[in-house]
């Protein structure tokens, strides 16, 4: 925060959405700005609708008066769109900017069929979403989009993606923004961000339900295997994207894994390699949501499968927990049930230092297969509502 004449409208709004100054009164005891200038600062925020005033505060003065009217950000003035997609399943929502979901819909969509089949789709998929919501194409201020493989922050491309046949270098932004202006008849131009996504379920999770961990990691294991890390409230990225890809980690085994190597983690314990065994022992299963709906019903050699891949994670997290030190492992994707959650904690804590599991919380998943959407919302807001796009944005609207 810049002291002084120097705090702008953009950091004022920041100060207001995290909860660190709600009146009038505390922007100008944490900025230092006269109360004009905050004044004529807030107005701009006001004329663009993205604050309101709430119900009047405690009195702040110790001789009594009027109470302070709070400011709110107004989470009503725009609305987000978010997808998360797998190898073989999509989902999609319309949210509130501040996370609540007004419209939901899932169903088929396979990575194999490439990224203009796959966009295309979803850009329809948010059309009818947005009908459903009763919300206009024009009050979508960005769309969020969860792929599963490394992603360029900078670019928005996947980067060789094991199980992308077809995307690697692709520009998803670019196609995606097209097919929400085409089928919603509005011009192309609504911010794109896309991410990997374990680490949009990380974010996800870590926000609404472990706000205050400092170390938080997510594992996602169905179709294939990766991680995604929240390190002291941000995502953990790496230098292009390929943080957590814990996956394609050798573990001596001979089996050859989706991205040509042998012998990687998710070529022998992810939902995809459990599938596989199952089906050659006569169990139809072809994929890491088959996996979950065997366990789900209890089947017995799916439960044993589970536990052991399990413990073949579990023995892989035990680096990466003495590594990280996390205060939060969340066990999330389709195995993420009993079997799989057992064999993970008993090699885990019998590999890894005591001092690194001391105070650790291995967990399932709290918002599931929403996870995804979740993180991919608070990711866009989080983009579009940072102090710098905030002055970008009021000027181009002309406040």
């Amino acid at each position: 925060m810049r002291a002084g004449n120097q705090a702008t409208a953009g950091e004022l709004l920041e100060l207001v959405r995290s909860g660190r100054a709600t009146t009038r009164g505390a922007l100008q005891q944490a900025t230092g700005l006269s109360r004009a200038t905050v004044g004529q600062r807030l107005d701009r925020l006001f004329r663009a609708g993205w604050l309101r005033e709430g119900a009047g505060g405690p009195v702040d003065s110790p001789l009594g008066g009027r109470p302070s009217i709070t400011l709110e950000f107004d989470d009503a003035h725009a609305v987000v769109l978010a997808a998360d997609l797998d190898t073989r399943h999509g989902r999609a929502a319309v949210l509130t900017l501040t996370g609540e979901i007004l419209a939901e819909q899932s169903g088929l969509l396979v990575i194999d069929e490439g990224p203009e089949a796959v966009l295309g789709e979803l850009g329809r998929w948010f059309a009818d979403l947005l009908v459903k919501a009763g919300k206009p194409a024009e009050s979508v201020c960005g769309i969020g989009l969860a792929v599963p493989g490394p992603v360029d922050r900078d670019t928005g491309r996947v980067v060789q993606p094991p199980i992308m046949p077809g995307w690697d270098g692709y520009d998803i932004r670019g196609r995606l923004g097209r097919a929400f202006a085409q089928h919603t008849g509005t011009t192309p131009g609504v911010p794109v961000l896309v991410d990997n996504d374990a680490n949009l379920m990380a974010y996800g999770e870590q926000r609404t339900g472990y706000p205050d961990c400092s170390a938080f990691a997510l594992v996602k294991v169905s179709t294939g295997i990766g991680a995604g890390m929240v390190v002291g409230g941000t995502i953990y990225r790496g230098i292009d994207g390929g943080a957590g890809d814990i996956g394609h980690i050798r573990v001596g085994a001979e089996a050859l894994c989706r991205c040509g190597s042998y012998g990687c983690l998710a070529a022998v314990a992810s939902g995809g390699a459990v599938a596989r065994r199952l089906a050659e022992s006569g169990v139809p299963a072809a994929s890491g949501s088959d996996v979950r709906d065997l366990l789900t019903s209890g089947h017995p050699e799916a439960m044993a499968l589970a536990r052991e891949a399990g413990r073949q994670v579990g023995d892989v997290l035990a680096t990466v927990v003495t590594l990280l030190n996390p205060g939060v492992l969340m066990i999330a994707g389709d195995l993420a049930g009993t079997p799989f959650l057992t064999g993970v904690r008993e090699l885990l804590y019998q590999r890894a230092l005591p001092r690194s599991t001391a105070h650790l919380d291995v967990v399932t998943s709290r918002l599931g297969e929403r996870a995804g959407l979740v993180g991919a919302g608070a990711q866009v807001v989080e983009y579009l509502y940072a102090p710098e796009r905030v002055e970008e944005r009021l000027a181009v609207l002309g406040v």
